[in-house]
């Protein structure tokens, strides 16, 4: 990932800035990062002997530590702005305020702070053994446990990224940073959201047991049956970390997102003694993600919930923003709760199980996002539209195209959150992440869920750029534009289901509705301009419905 700032392309940052308290392994372990990375390894502590003249303990001696600490935090300030490495702090270093204000606007810029947290007993060791540390003079084991109780806190705040290396070898330890600073994370916050973070990459389903802490005891894993290799991984992890699981298997797809389904599933956690001291985890697609948050939502009036999505649809739309429910009989979603999850976890591992059409059904929400807001999603599905239509889960690891599609989940997922931070409740601005769904969910509903989610958005986009084209907001090339650049990844444009009358009635159910006026998401001249239409021409809306029969 380039860190260059684009309002200054001279400005060269770290890859990841290491800290951690002294024996940590910050030096030992950095540069193993840099050896695999290839790319140029920095320690502070000898940058600074090289730039004062003089070993640190002497320095320490001659000038005192409020000199050494200025001279400090000028030199982390200049290599946080022109040094494109792996960068190690010196132990005390996160302490100065300074340090601390450069580190948080290198975070701003997308950059990794890693805190190595490391067993104290094997850091003591370690510290003990490589002498010349003038904060550890006297008694060193006493002298490094105070320290730690200062500074933990500290740099855990200071930090973006937390890496546990106890009982770990350097090359271990160097591999899961390596890992964790290739990460992608987009952090969610807003009025009435608890914040929270979206993690995208390889393995970062590793990292669900952090989001729970110790005051959880059980938690149930629901998940459905066809990502039972995903599933068994996240019990093992739940369960290395000491949680009581409890597994509960859900029908896949819509049908597992039911009033009955839920019920079966509450019933069980009434049954296992589940309190609100507990928590839930869903693993799968959109469906067992959207169930999941439900139930955690309804049980005890809301415990903690965490959501591993395994299909590229749910990484970018279901598992993320807060909205959680179930179908009825009257429509899809129209029971559920607003409820944000701690965290969510698209491993990238977990799409390499999926087949070409369950991953090509996620490209409708992800070109939906392009179509609202970011056009360099656009730009991105256009140029690689060949690869993503080929999409191959056998060779998609390590290929050039996991990063493209991390960073269309990345990009896709930052579109939602930039809505869902200003309008939580869909009250507003929310409801233009429905672009193509008033359309999409009556065909869902027709098609009594057969057709996916993905797909029928895609034909909702194109239906709502011809009723957009049909009122006069925007021209005939961006409709045709929809088509071709849906058609270029696979996706279908019409449909030959229902008739009109019968989707106008589920249309006048959709939740963007008020009283008997129809809304819809349109665009208002071109991409990134969306408006609400408000009860359109009847005429009008029977005509775009028209146009998108085959």
């Amino acid at each position: 990932m380039d860190l260059q700032d684009s309002r200054n392309p001279q400005v060269k940052r770290p890859r990841a800035v290491i800290i951690g308290m002294m024996g940590a392994g910050k030096t030992r372990v950095g540069k193993e990062v840099a050896h695999m990375m290839r790319i140029p390894f920095a320690d502070a502590d000898v940058e600074i002997e090289r730039e004062v003249g003089m070993k640190i303990p002497a320095y320490f001696d001659k000038y005192g530590e409020p000199a050494f600490r200025k001279v400090e935090a000028d030199l982390i300030a200049d290599f946080l702005e022109d040094f494109d490495g792996i960068f190690s702090l010196g132990g005390g270093a996160p302490m100065t305020p300074s340090t601390q204000d450069a580190l948080a606007d290198y975070i701003a810029a997308g950059g990794r702070v890693v805190y190595l947290d490391a067993d104290p007993k094997e850091a003591m060791e370690r510290a003990n053994r490589g002498g010349g540390r003038p904060m550890l003079a006297g008694d060193a084991n006493a002298r490094w446990k105070k320290l730690y109780k200062q500074r933990d806190p500290v740099f855990r705040e200071v930090a973006n990224v937390l890496v546990h290396t106890r009982r770990q070898t350097p090359q271990v330890a160097a591999r899961k940073v390596m890992d964790m600073i290739s990460e992608r994370r987009v952090h969610v916050t807003g009025t009435a959201i608890e914040p929270y973070d979206v993690v995208i990459g390889e393995g970062t389903m590793n990292h669900v047991t952090e989001v729970f802490g110790d005051t959880v005891n059980k938690v149930a894993l629901i998940h459905t049956q066809p990502v039972q290799r995903h599933s068994d991984r996240a019990r093992a992890l739940l369960r290395q970390a000491g949680y009581e699981v409890s597994d509960i298997a859900v029908p896949d797809a819509e049908a597992g997102k039911t009033v009955e389904v839920a019920n079966r599933i509450w019933e069980r956690l009434g049954d296992e003694g589940f309190t609100r001291s507990d928590a839930i985890v869903g693993v799968g697609g959109g469906a067992a993600t959207d169930l999941a948050g439900f139930i955690a939502a309804t049980w005890m009036r809301g415990i903690r919930y965490a959501n591993c999505p395994t299909s590229l649809l749910a990484m970018v739309d279901a598992s993320t923003g807060g909205k959680t429910g179930v179908n009825t009989s009257a429509g899809k979603n129209l029971v559920g709760s607003f409820y944000t999850p701690a965290g969510v976890f698209a491993d990238t591992k977990t799409l390499a199980s999926l087949p070409n059409d369950i991953f090509i059904e996620g490209l409708g929400e992800v070109a939906k996002s392009g179509f609202i807001e970011d056009a360099e999603i656009l730009r991105i599905l256009e140029a690689h539209a060949d690869e993503l239509r080929a999409f191959d889960g056998a060779t998609f690891l390590g290929s050039g195209l996991e990063d493209v599609v991390s960073e269309l989940i990345e990009r896709t997922v930052t579109v939602k959150v930039h809505h869902v931070s200003a309008d939580l409740k869909e009250k507003g601005k929310r409801e233009f992440l429905n672009y193509g769904h008033t359309l999409a969910h009556a065909i869902e509903k027709l098609e009594h869920f057969r057709w996916r989610h993905g797909n029928a958005v895609a034909v909702g986009t194109v239906y709502a750029a011809e009723l957009a084209h049909i009122l006069g907001y925007i021209d005939q090339d961006l409709v045709d534009y929809h088509r071709s650049l849906l058609s270029s990844l696979g996706l279908p444009t019409s449909w030959n289901g229902g008739s009109f009358e019968d989707v106008l009635a589920l249309m006048h159910k959709d939740k963007k509705a008020r009283g008997n006026m129809l809304r819809f998401v349109v665009l208002d001249g071109g991409p990134g301009n969306v408006i609400h239409l408000e009860n359109p021409p009847a005429d009008a809306v029977e005509e775009a419905f028209r146009r998108i029969r085959s």
